[in-house]
């Protein structure tokens, strides 16, 4: 198995790949231990060695190279310097697998690039215009861009947003690359505000409306940012700022403050311009520092969760705001969180007879499956009515897409 490894200042870490037939294998971790090792099968040999290839010019792009050679290794085939972004041949198809564990192909159909994820395929655009995240990430956010003309914005749902709703930053999971130095910052389990310089409003344009004593110190410029009320009081946080009596109750909340979206800068210089912000005292600037590598982030993640924390957000240093989803902005959990639509209601047997056993819930593709567990009695009692979002929390999906222990988190206020 080809080896290459990495040490430079408090990194010591190998990466490892290899290619049998139709399957690529991969391993990597700190130097002196046996890391973590990924499976994935192509559609053919060809395919999965044009796969290494690229993984092989990432990696030595980032200074791994080969032991005893003070020069990154070559690929499996030698690509040319001027190679340009990656792509695929006329009639070639590549299988690639997201963090949450679904497949999707990516094809080349008489110069058509394509994907088979829901995002593509339900584009109102024409076909040689699409893109998608998949698409994105494997041949480069600019390389798209190039091809497409514009990247779509893809911030809220049209079939939930207000005219005039904020075109907000919203964040991939994460997968198994490199995070040192990208910047560190907790998962906040409160509501996201998009404050417009004069009100807050919801991803989908709704208004939440604070004191004029809560906001007053605020500037008459946007900033992105969560109403948080501390850890595990999320269904609190919601109740208070969802009131339209501009109670007391919003002393119990703050806003925390992640980015100033039409600065334009980098990452770093909106971080420092919300620093330099008076922004009174019921609002403040969420913490980030730099990631020193997976082991940092292992740390982190650990730390936060022993808290009560959510989890860990990771953004791309030098990163520029994006509405929509985008791959400068990461997040990092020990399970996954999704959201579906109840679709009915299945009955309780021996103690929860009488009520409420579990939801039959569908996700935005089609699948449908059952969520029985972390429910309250008042929510067996009462649960959420057919048409509702819900958010669930699972492990990861099956082959077949389904996800794995689903455990019911709560219902989905802003939609």
């Amino acid at each position: 198995m080809p080896r290459f490894e990495l040490v430079a200042g408090t990194s010591s870490k190998f990466w490892e790949i290899q290619v049998d037939g139709n399957v690529v294998t991969t391993r990597w971790g700190r130097i002196g231990t046996n890391g973590q090792q990924k499976v994935a099968e192509h559609a053919t040999a060809a395919l999965a060695r044009a796969d290494a290839d690229k993984q092989i010019l990432k990696k030595t792009g980032k200074g791994y190279s080969a032991p005893g050679s003070a020069e990154a290794a070559p690929t499996l085939a030698e690509a040319p310097p001027d190679a340009g972004p990656p792509s695929l041949e006329d009639g070639e198809e590549l299988v690639i697998r997201s963090p949450s564990g679904r497949s999707y192909a990516l094809k080349n159909a008489g110069g058509v690039l394509s994907c088979s994820c829901p995002a593509w395929l339900h584009q109102s655009v024409p076909v040689e215009r699409r893109t998608c995240k998949h698409l994105r990430a494997f041949r480069g956010e600019a390389a798209e861009e190039a091809r497409v003309g514009s990247l779509p914005p893809r911030a809220v749902s049209t079939a939930t947003a207000k005219p005039g709703a904020p075109q907000v930053l919203l964040a991939h999971s994460f997968d198994d690359r490199d995070p040192t130095g990208w910047w560190m910052s907790e998962k906040l389990d409160g509501v996201r505000a998009w404050w417009d310089g004069e009100t807050f409003l919801s991803r989908q344009g709704n208004r939440y409306l604070a004191p004029d004593w809560f906001v007053a110190a605020l500037p008459a410029h946007p900033l992105d940012g969560e109403l948080f009320g501390g850890r595990g009081r999320f269904q609190e946080t919601v109740g208070i700022a969802r009131r339209a009596d501009r109670s007391a109750h919003w002393r119990q909340l703050a806003f925390v403050v992640f980015d100033v979206p039409e600065h334009g800068g980098a990452f770093e210089d909106r971080l420092a311009h919300a620093r330099s912000i008076e922004l009174g005292e019921h609002a403040r600037v969420l913490e980030h520092v730099r990631c020193d590598g997976e082991h940092h982030l292992k740390a982190e993640l650990a730390r936060v969760e022993a808290m009560g924390g959510e989890g860990v957000m990771l953004r791309a240093p030098g990163s520029r705001y994006v509405p929509g989803r985008s791959e400068v902005l990461l997040k990092v959990k020990s399970f996954y969180d999704a959201e579906a639509t109840v679709v009915g209601h299945l009955p309780g047997t021996g103690k929860h007879t009488g009520r409420l056993g579990a939801l039959q819930v569908e996700l935005p593709d089609g699948t449908r499956f059952k969520v029985g567990t972390g429910f309250t009695d008042a929510e067996r009692e009462d649960p959420p009515a057919v048409g509702t979002v819900v958010t669930f929390r699972y492990q990861e999906l099956t082959r077949a897409g389904v996800p794995r222990f689903p455990s019911f988190l709560r219902v989905r206020s802003d939609v």
